[in-house]
């Protein structure tokens, strides 16, 4: 049980491996890399969310949101880049702060309240849009001409540039990886996360500051679904309406894969990064072996599934 999850992730690179000689190649392996940076950064959200007791429904129209935000002040506003990377960041932050409002304060079951606040992130993205896509040179909503920005190359490059010929997303993905791991695991605050979604009375007789650090996981969910939302404009170039909806379903299952490897039985971030790769590697394998798209939505919810039993199986044990 411990290490069934590595196992199963070597035996499908080997099964993938032998029936594709380009699988393994150093370019296939970036791109599997560079498509599961998005999928990550979401589910790291949803794996705060998951540590202190909850469940974050919104994070696919956030990033959908920071998507089209992004794409918006580019565009629409010829912006510099530090204000298109920090608007779409309080963005996701406001988000997070209406879930903590609506699941901490209100007390309304936080799979309802994220599913509202989903529902309200859509129509607002799709309602300030008019649902067009945001793209340079584009034509105006409002018919006053020609959009007068574009997508600049300083912020593609946080999409589709290459430090030392490595795909510019994976590295920032292992390092947001690396220092979420040792924050939650070495420090005082990453330990009052784990307490407060162990066991909330029992943290909060301990003196832990539990409704805090549930509103700082919400928080933190919406900023990692937005930093997601920046770096998928930058790599595609357009401010996608709805975009971000298909990456809900890949967070989840990476954050719950996450529960089994190395036996940990609660939700971390390691595990989950090791879930993103299982996803991207069947992904990528099924591609190449000419699976048509629509099929592997059927792969993914079987992952899920199998990802939901294994989770409930510890539980139970």
């Amino acid at each position: 049980m411990k290490f069934g999850t590595l196992l199963a992730l070597g035996l499908i690179i080997v099964i993938f491996s032998l029936t594709n000689e380009q699988f393994l190649t150093y370019g296939n392996i970036t791109d599997i890399l560079r498509s599961i940076s998005i999928v990550t950064l979401v589910a790291i959200g949803v794996t705060f969310s998951m540590i202190v007791g909850g469940f974050d429904l919104s994070v696919g129209s956030t990033v959908s949101l920071a998507t089209v935000a992004s794409g918006a002040l580019l565009v629409w506003y010829s912006q510099e880049l530090l204000v298109v990377l920090l608007v779409p960041l309080v963005l996701g932050a406001l988000i997070g702060l209406i879930n903590a409002f609506i699941v901490v304060k209100i007390r309304i079951p936080d799979l309802i309240g994220t599913l509202a606040v989903m529902y309200i992130i859509n129509g607002v993205h799709l309602t300030y849009t008019k649902g067009y896509s945001i793209y340079g040179n584009m034509p105006m909503p409002d018919g006053s001409g020609t959009a007068p920005g574009i997508f600049i190359p300083a912020f593609q490059f946080i999409g589709q540039g290459r430090l030392f010929n490595i795909p510019f997303p994976v590295i920032l993905m292992v390092v947001i990886v690396a220092l979420v791991h040792l924050f939650l695991n070495y420090t005082r605050a990453g330990r009052l996360f784990y307490m407060t979604g162990g066991n909330k009375e029992a943290a909060r007789l301990s003196g832990v500051p539990v409704n805090r650090y549930r509103t700082y996981a919400y928080v933190l969910s919406g900023v990692f679904a937005a930093l997601a939302g920046i770096v998928l404009a930058a790599r595609i170039g357009t401010g996608q309406v709805s975009a971000g909806d298909p990456l809900l379903m890949d967070g989840v299952a990476a954050a719950l894969i996450g529960y089994s490897v190395f036996g940990a039985g609660k939700p971390n971030v390691i595990g989950t990064f090791i879930g993103a790769i299982i996803i991207g590697i069947l992904l990528n394998g099924l591609t190449m072996m000419n699976v048509p798209y629509y099929a592997q939505d059927i792969i993914k919810g079987g992952i899920l599934v199998g990802a939901l039993a294994l989770t409930y199986f510890r539980k139970k044990e």
